[in-house]
């Protein structure tokens, strides 16, 4: 066993010798691509069903509702995966494999459970659900005919999802993002054969995500059972130890409350909007959070390609490149999110277009777009700090931003604006998304600066590495 360990520490050991800018190009290519074909995943059911003729925009709404439901689906993955992942990666730099490899064996059980009460739930209750999200008489019988079918694939997003986390924090970014093609290929075929030639709407639309995530599990699991990878899922490591899995839920937990938050946030605009401004500004939010999704899931590749970094040279206790690693991840992330800001202001009706081709949804959304994402340069600062917090297995500064954000700030928001301000509600609604952001910067930047010292300095001088904290 401490032989395997040994050659386990071997295989990561570039993680920790390899120049930092190197290595994030390295492993952040590749992740980065994931996010953006995972985006393309996401999407384009949107771009297909938005442009059925007749029924799109209707159709558009509907799946729109569903997003609550698929981001808390999403966010169960992410409260085991987000915890788990980095923790591998702090116990491979510590030299601890078997350590490391009970955490991804107790995340794996955790996530089959999970994946079966979760199934359970949508299928009993995913209707009423989706009434008190936001749909409407009009939209209901498209949202529960796209969430039926999607409920019945949630142990392939959960194990998608999750598993995949440990091959990226293994520094195998380049087999993540096969994972992420291989769905997102099936999807963008299968979507219009099933929508289209078979005429099965929204319907088929589901049925491609469920088939194309089915597809992508298969590939994660042969990986992680195979002789490629650091950590292999073994049966004797999935019994539940307490020490292994509660500090990886409790580091999961802020990017829990990141997208668990995003479905209560979907839940307050759709409510707010449906009210204020009726179907129309309940689609134009559909379309709104598919484009942010350009800015938050290549920022989440970025910041999920610094994390073995990271993680594994803080367990390692190499001051100086963990501090490296995040100034070089900051400066990439605010120059992405400047540009997607910059196209975003001058050219809102060409991202509007992807997703629709109704006339008044589209010139719609176009104006609501550049109140919407007002703030989306200064995101990368966010995202880089809040991935940072997790990758140093800084769980409370970590849920601390979340919170912060989303519950704090953006959700009262939500509802003060439009009762403050005069003129358009509905415009309100939307500008509570930037004034959030803005605060939400602020305060992290001034967070991360303490505590970013404070690890550092836990790790001791440079020139003595091996000094205790």
């Amino acid at each position: 066993m401490q032989q395997d360990a040994s050659s386990k520490q071997k295989g990561s050991d570039f993680l920790g010798t390899e120049p930092v800018g190197r290595l994030l190009a390295r492993l952040a290519v590749p992740t980065v691509a994931a996010q953006m074909i995972n985006m393309l995943y996401n999407i384009v059911d949107r771009i297909y069903i938005g442009h059925i003729p007749g029924d799109g925009a209707l159709a558009l709404t509907g799946l729109g509702v569903c997003m609550p439901l698929i981001m808390i689906v999403s966010a169960f993955a992410a409260l085991v995966s987000s915890g788990g992942a980095p923790r591998a990666s702090i116990f491979l730099g510590r030299g601890d494999a078997a350590s490391a490899e009970k955490t991804l064996g107790n995340c794996f059980a955790v996530q089959v459970g999970v994946s079966a009460l979760l199934t359970a739930i949508l299928l009993a209750f995913g209707r009423g659900l989706l009434l008190a999200f936001g749909a409407s008489e009009n939209t209901i019988g498209y949202a529960a005919s796209y969430m039926n079918i999607y409920a019945l694939g949630t142990v392939f997003v959960q194990l998608t999802l999750g598993m995949n986390a440990f091959i990226t924090a293994q520094g195998f970014a380049k087999t993540g993002m096969l994972s992420v093609l291989i769905g997102a290929v099936c999807n963008i075929l299968l979507d219009p054969v099933f929508i289209f030639a078979f005429g099965m709407g929204v319907q088929g639309a589901a049925l491609a995500t469920v088939l194309s995530q089915a597809a992508s599990c298969c590939w994660v699991l042969s990986f992680l059972l195979g002789k490629k990878t650091l950590l292999r899922l073994r049966p004797a490591c999935m019994r539940l130890q307490r020490r292994i899995l509660l500090p990886a839920l409790a580091l999961g937990l802020a990017a829990f409350i990141m997208q668990a938050s995003e479905s209560i946030l979907s839940v307050c605009f759709n409510s707010s909007l449906l009210r204020y401004g009726g179907d129309l500004a309940v689609g134009a939010m559909t379309i709104l959070t598919s484009v942010m999704q350009f800015a938050m899931l290549p920022l989440q590749g970025l910041g999920q390609g610094a994390q073995p970094i990271i993680s594994y040279n803080y367990g390692a206790r190499s001051r100086a490149r963990v501090k490296q690693a995040f100034w070089v991840l900051l400066r990439v992330s605010l120059t992405y999110s400047g540009l997607l800001w910059a196209l975003v202001m001058l050219f809102p009706g060409v991202f509007a277009a992807m997703f629709t081709s109704d006339a008044a949804l589209l010139a719609y959304s176009s104006r609501a777009l550049r109140i919407y994402l007002a703030a989306l340069a200064l995101f990368g600062i966010q995202i880089a700090c809040q991935l940072t917090f997790t990758a140093l297995g800084n769980a409370k500064a970590s849920i601390t931003v979340a919170v912060m954000r989303k519950f704090v700030l953006l959700i009262p928001l939500i509802y003060l604006l439009p009762a403050l301000l005069p003129g358009d509600k509905a415009i309100s609604v939307y500008l509570a998304e930037p004034a959030a952001d803005l605060l939400a910067v602020s305060f992290t930047a001034v967070l991360f600066t303490f505590q970013f010292k404070k690890a550092l300095a836990g790790l001791g001088e440079p020139q003595q590495p091996a000094e205790t904290p």
